[in-house]
């Protein structure tokens, strides 16, 4: 026997699950998706974005360097309280057409693990890290 309590426990359940962080996202290496330069539709080869190397003549890094030359230890305080434990993935979406190879990014949500071209899953098996 089903209530009114019961409906409205299941749909706040239902919610909160879509709510919660995704332990693990697997995603194909390729994706047919717009290509603003081609105009239509057009096959994207999909990679992870990663951060590139600190320029060592940016305007902060220049003035931090001067402050912490010389005598008078650590000037600035160094961020110790992190408190996420993920990051979002952000995907590099590159068309694939000779011509364009034109190149744009797509974030994605929170993950604890990430996998592009992973095995699709099978019933009864056992997941490994």
């Amino acid at each position: 026997m089903k209530t009114h309590y019961h409906e409205n426990i299941i749909a706040l359940l239902s919610s909160r699950a879509s709510i919660a962080l995704a332990i693990m996202v697997n995603l194909p290496k390729t994706r047919r998706t717009f290509c603003k330069k081609c105009g239509k539709h057009q096959p994207h080869k999909v990679t992870q974005y990663k951060k590139g190397k600190d320029s060592l003549y940016a305007q902060g890094k220049r003035r931090y360097d001067r402050k912490q030359s010389g005598y008078g230890g650590q000037t600035k305080p160094i961020f110790r309280k992190k408190a996420k434990t993920t990051k979002k993935i952000v995907l590099r979406l590159e068309c694939v057409e000779p011509n364009c190879r034109s190149k744009r990014m797509l974030a994605i949500k929170r993950c604890k693990h990430f996998e592009l071209g992973g095995g699709k899953k099978r019933k009864g098996q056992v997941i490994q890290f």
